[in-house]
This record gives structure tokens, C-alpha cells and sequence, in this order.
């Protein structure tokens, strides 16, 4: 397991983000010198933990808890397959483009040591958005991605440091449950009753993510069937 690319993007001006600045950070670039990895700081007012990444939309975009967000080379190329077209590393907003990792697969809380200094943690999905739609120039890009289910992960920094194209991936650590990020994402878009099994992963959940379960828990009960599904 490797990390394909390191990528990071610079505030853009665009027509198609809601931004009072009409700023976006979406579209990043492979770079070849190592960057350093941080925690950013609280939602909302922290960004991206890459320096040099732009995170323009802090309402919905980064934070210590989507610091980094990893896309797995595999599913690119499976939507390359799917699309007709070249996407190359960093096209779906990704710092991280990776080798050999089920990115999709990952548990909640799972660990990840990238090159020999940063230590990373799965927290959850990337929802898609109309920033994200608009970027690719893909109609209808939003359904076609829920769909797929494979929204690749966001991570929390656990242990900073320097990484870099190239570096080794390793899993140092992985919970004792069964919550991955695509039943999480699942949970959240098309399949709410899986909320009641979400829990399990407890405090390693996005707060965002954590907060939802309860909620449905709460209305619904631990074992709420399919007669809860639906956005509330």
C-alpha cells in the first residue's frame, strides 16, 4: 500500500460555489516536495490539514476532523472506465491518492501511518455537493456518486509530520467493529435505518456523524427497520 499523490489546491475563483468570495478549493494538483500534515483546528474555523491546501467553504469543509480526505487510485480509475474520461490524481478534491488501500472499505477509527512520521485516523465520507457536481462538469454527478458508494475517507490527524509521493502506507490499527466508511455513507444518504448500527463505532465518528446516529436512534430505536429511512 503507497501513497500515489500528495494534493493540494489554491483558492480558484469559479461560477458555480455558493461562497459569498465565489472562491473554491476543490481543485488540486499533485506536488512533489513533501508537505506537512497538522491537525488545522475546530470546524469552521480550521482548514485543511496539508499546508499549502486551500479549504474555502469552512462551514462544510474541513477541520480537525476532515483534516485530509483520501481517494483510492483503484476508484478513479473505475469511474475513468465508467465516464470515458482522464481523471487524474487530485481531480475529486483528494489529498490523498492511494495504492493498495480499500480507502472505502476502511473502519471508523481505523489507523493509518503514512511515510515514517504521520499517523492518520478514518472519521468518515465525503458527502458529494453541487461544488463537486459543477467541478467535474458531470450531470446528475451527485446521484451517480451516492449510488456508486464508494466515497472515499476523510481523516483526523493523530501524529503529524512530512509526507510525500511515494511514502508507504500502513495500517497500525484497526477497531473492534464493523462500521466502515461506505456503510457509514450509506447510512447517511440512501439507507437511514443503518444508522442504528453506526453507533458501534462510537466516539471515533465524525461529532457531525456521531450526533445524526443518536438522533435517529433516539426517534426510531435500536432496532428502527427500513420504516425509518428518509431523510428527517
Amino acid at each position: 500500500m503507497k501513497l500515489v499523490s500528495v494534493n493540494v489546491g489554491t483558492a480558484t475563483a469559479v461560477d458555480y460555489t455558493d461562497q459569498a468570495e465565489g472562491l473554491t478549493g476543490i481543485g488540486k494538483r499533485p506536488v512533489a516536495d513533501p508537505v506537512r500534515v497538522t491537525s488545522p483546528g475546530p470546524k469552521g474555523t480550521g482548514g485543511s490539514g496539508l499546508a499549502g491546501d486551500a479549504v474555502c467553504d469552512l462551514r462544510h469543509h474541513g477541520g480537525n476532523d476532515q483534516a485530509v480526505y483520501a481517494v483510492a487510485r483503484e476508484d478513479l480509475d473505475g469511474w475513468e472506465r465508467e465516464l470515458g474520461r482522464t481523471l487524474p490524481d487530485g481531480c475529486f478534491g483528494e489529498n490523498l491518492t492511494t495504492e493498495g488501500l480499500d480507502v472505502s472499505g476502511a473502519l471508523i477509527g481505523e489507523r493509518w501511518r503514512v511515510g515514517p512520521e504521520v499517523v492518520l485516523e478514518v472519521t468518515s465520507g465525503r458527502i458529494p455537493c453541487r461544488t463537486f457536481q459543477a467541478h467535474l462538469g458531470e450531470p446528475g454527478w451527485v446521484k451517480r456518486f451516492t449510488r456508486k458508494g464508494a466515497p472515499g475517507a476523510y481523516l483526523r490527524v493523530i501524529e503529524p509530520g512530512e509526507i510525500r509521493a511515494g511514502d508507504r502506507i500502513e495500517i497500525v490499527h484497526r477497531p473492534d467493529h464493523d462500521v466502515t466508511v461506505a456503510l457509514l455513507f450509506r447510512a447517511a444518504t440512501t439507507e437511514r435505518a443503518l444508522l442504528t448500527q453506526v453507533l458501534a463505532a462510537g466516539t471515533a465518528l465524525h461529532p457531525e456523524a456521531l450526533e445524526e446516529a443518536r438522533r435517529y436512534v433516539a426517534k426510531y430505536g435500536e432496532t428502527a427497520d427500513t420504516a425509518g429511512d428518509g431523510k428527517e
